[in-house]
C-alpha cells in the first residue's frame, strides 16, 4: 500500500495545502489534507463494484476554510457542547467562547479543522497511514495546557479506516476529540440519507434541554423514535412528534454505547440503498448520531453540486456532551502528563 502526496491548493494567507491519498489492494481510497486534518474523500465500491465518494465536502481549500457544517472535520479540544461555555478543574474555572447561545460547541476559535498540521506517512504490509501533528498552546480556545496532538488516519486492505487519537498535556485539561465526517453511502451526490438504514448498539441516550445540553439523565431508547437497537430506516421516525427530535430538528443525539469504557467494540452500522455497509467501532463511551438536519444549503460542494438538509449523516464517537461538568458521566478530564489514546474505526463492505 502507498500514500500519494499532491498539492491541493493554498489558503487565503498563502500557505500551501497538500492532499494525502491512501489506496488499498481493493481500490478503496481515502484522502485527507494537512489543513485541518480534514477527511476529503472516501471512495469505496458498492454491491456492483461501482466506486463512489461517500463523504460530503469540497473540491478546494476555500470550501474548507469556510466549512460551516464541519465536513470531514477533526474536532477538538472538546467536541460537542459544553454548558455555559465553562468548566472547572481543581477549583479553577475556565471560560470558553460562547458560540451557540450561552454554550460552547466544538470548542471555538481557532477551530482544529482550520489550522495547519505537520505530517508523517507510514506504509506497511496491508496498511498505509497519515498522521497529523500540532501543538495546541496553553489557553488556546480557553483550555489550559500545552497539548501535543496527533491524529492518524490508517487504511487497511480489509477496507478499515482507523482514526487514532493521541495527546498529552503539561497541565490538567479536558480532551474529547471526534471526527465530523458526513457519510452518504450511496455517494455524496445522492440526495438525502433518509432511505439509509442504521442500527446502533445503544440502549440509552442522554436527553437534553432545548439548548441541547444534557440533563445528566440516561433514558432508555426503547419505545421511542431513538430506538435503533434493531436496524431501522433513518427517515422512518425522524419527524415524529417527540420532544428530543424537535430539539434536534431530527437526529442529533448522544447515544450511550452498550459496552464498557475503553473497550474497543462495535457501536453500530449503516447501510445505503446500493449495497454499501459501514460498521463503526470505538473505545469511547458515546456516539452522536447526527442526521445532517442543519446543513442548510451548501452551493459550492464537490463538482459544483448543492448539498441540502440531511444530505449526509455523522457518527461522532465521543465522551458525552458536557461531560466535563456532569460528574455522573465518564470524565473527559486529562491530567497533566497522562497520555490520551483512543481509536475509532469505520469498516466498509458491500
Amino acid at each position: 500500500m502507498s500514500v500519494v502526496k499532491d498539492v491541493f491548493g493554498k489558503t487565503k494567507t498563502g500557505e500551501k495545502v497538500y492532499k494525502y491519498t491512501m489506496e488499498n489492494a481493493g481500490g478503496m481510497k481515502v484522502s485527507c489534507i494537512d489543513y485541518g486534518a480534514v477527511i476529503v474523500n472516501i471512495i469505496t465500491p458498492d454491491a456492483n463494484g461501482v466506486m463512489k465518494d461517500v463523504v460530503l465536502g469540497f473540491d478546494d481549500v476555500a470550501g474548507y476554510e469556510e466549512n460551516a457544517p464541519f465536513f470531514g472535520a477533526f474536532i477538538g479540544r472538546h467536541a460537542n457542547r459544553i454548558g455555559g461555555a465553562s468548566f472547572t478543574i481543581k477549583g479553577i474555572t475556565y471560560n470558553l467562547e460562547k458560540n451557540e447561545g450561552d454554550n460552547n460547541l466544538h470548542s471555538g476559535t481557532p477551530d482544529y479543522h482550520k489550522v495547519m498540521y505537520s505530517t508523517e506517512c507510514d506504509e506497511g504490509e496491508g496498511y498505509s497511514s497519515v498522521s497529523f501533528m500540532r501543538l495546541s498552546p496553553d489557553m488556546e480556545q480557553g483550555y489550559p495546557g500545552n497539548l501535543k496532538i496527533k491524529v492518524t488516519y490508517k487504511l487497511t486492505d480489509e477496507n478499515e479506516l482507523y482514526i487514532i487519537y493521541d495527546a498529552v498535556s503539561d497541565k490538567d485539561t479536558v480532551v474529547n476529540f471526534t471526527n465530523h465526517t458526513y457519510f452518504n453511502l450511496d455517494g455524496e451526490d445522492s440526495g438525502t440519507i433518509c432511505d439509509h438504514t442504521v442500527q446502533l448498539n445503544a440502549s440509552f441516550f442522554t436527553p437534553t434541554g432545548k439548548d441541547l445540553i444534557p440533563t445528566g439523565e440516561l433514558l432508555p431508547v426503547s419505545g421511542t423514535p431513538l430506538d435503533f437497537t434493531v436496524e431501522k430506516r433513518v427517515g422512518l421516525s425522524i419527524d415524529d412528534d417527540y420532544e428530543p427530535l424537535k430539539y434536534g430538528k431530527g437526529y442529533d443525539h448522544n447515544f450511550v454505547l452498550d459496552k464498557d469504557l475503553r473497550v474497543f467494540a462495535k457501536a453500530g452500522e449503516a447501510k445505503g440503498t446500493t449495497g454499501r455497509t459501514m460498521e463503526i467501532y470505538t473505545d469511547l463511551p458515546g456516539m452522536q448520531f447526527y442526521s445532517g438536519n442543519n446543513i442548510g444549503t451548501v452551493e459550492n460542494a464537490k463538482g459544483g453540486k448543492t448539498y441540502r438538509s440531511r444530505a449526509g449523516m455523522c457518527f461522532e464517537t465521543q465522551y458525552f456532551p458536557n461531560s466535563c461538568n456532569i460528574q455522573t458521566f465518564p470524565s473527559s478530564v486529562l491530567m497533566a502528563g497522562e497520555k490520551f489514546h483512543s481509536e475509532t474505526m469505520y469498516k466498509f463492505s458491500k
